[in-house]
């Protein structure tokens, strides 16, 4: 056993997994697993920078994790930095202040290898299953990029796009500085437009319509997921591995795209960093199940930071 400490540092989220990872048996077994809302990529898509607000509130994060990671003795840290520090100029702000904190130099990865730690992570315990079929397609939203990738027990094709839930809210449901509540249905067809475009490029390198099973990652699938399943407060167990039909997934976007800010907050299992960008993410992920001819979606908890971790147990 092995152990270790996996950051995954997104457009949205920033998130820490320390693990035992036992490479003969193929179990990984958590020790802790948390994340925050930091907003990284908070005006990146407009500005071309990192906000320095956006910086320091996730260098908190950072911080309160490197407590956790020496408190549990990780042998081995990887922090892997995703869409938004790809795109900023003053990226290496950002790098400088991880290793002042961590020890470590965050790697930015590209779009294919974000997708390939995601594979592995998300399909690693799927691939015994007699009920579920390959081709697997795994599908991880984040804030500013969809990952896509094609796999058996190995990955087949892989694509990143740049259509995420914040960098979808933050170009079409902002109107002079404030988030349109709820989103025009001009907004709305805007969104589905952008999407469409996405999955053609997608399509150019991933053959999306041969999956057999879809299975959907991060934190835009996970919630959906959760108010499908009617929970009263954010179960992961609960939300692993469910379940959710094309027509659950259709009914709940139809609802959160038709919400107030009041209303989308009042949902139960709602963090409140993805009130305003649920919408978006919901629409991403219908968008997605009606161009692959999905009838439902597999959902994982399980995503890149469980391939971060496996790539350092090998």
């Amino acid at each position: 056993m092995k152990r270790v400490a996996a950051i995954d540092c997104g457009t949205n989220s920033i998130r820490l997994l320390v693990a035992d990872a036992d490479p003969a048996t193929g179990e990984l077994k958590d020790l802790d697993r948390r994340m925050q809302i930091v907003r990284l990529g908070q005006g990146v898509d407009r500005t071309g920078r990192l906000a320095p607000e956006a910086l320091e509130r996730t260098f908190a994060a950072c911080r309160e994790y490197a407590a956790v990671i020496k408190g549990l003795g990780a042998e081995q840290v990887r922090f892997v930095a995703t869409s938004a520090s790809r795109d900023a100029e003053n990226r290496d702000d950002f790098v400088r202040g991880v290793v002042d904190i961590l020890g470590v130099e965050p790697e930015v990865i590209t779009g294919d290898q974000e997708a390939e730690f995601s594979f592995n992570g998300a399909t690693k315990e799927l691939t015994g299953r007699a009920d579920l079929e390959r081709p697997f397609l795994v599908v991880d939203i984040g804030g500013g990029s969809t990952e896509f990738v094609l796999g058996d027990a190995s990955v087949r094709a892989a694509r990143s796009v740049d259509v995420g839930c914040v960098r979808m809210t933050e170009r079409h449901l902002v109107h002079e500085g404030e988030i349109s509540d709820p989103p025009s249905p001009a907004q709305i067809a805007a969104i589905k437009a952008d999407v469409a475009a996405a999955l053609d490029r997608a399509e150019e390198t991933v053959p999306l319509r041969e999956a057999a099973t879809l299975v959907g990652l991060a934190g835009s699938v996970t919630t959906v997921a959760a108010i499908a399943l009617g929970l009263n407060q954010y179960d992961s167990e609960a939300i692993h591995h469910s379940r959710i039909p094309l027509a659950k997934v259709r009914e709940i976007t139809d609802r959160l795209v038709s919400s107030t800010h009041a209303e989308r907050a009042a949902i139960p299992v709602m963090h409140p960093g993805r009130v305003d960008v649920i919408a978006a993410g919901a629409l991403v992920l219908l968008s997605i199940m009606e161009r692959v001819g999905a009838g439902e979606v597999v959902v994982s908890e399980h995503d890149i930071l469980d391939g971060i971790a496996w790539s350092l147990a090998g």
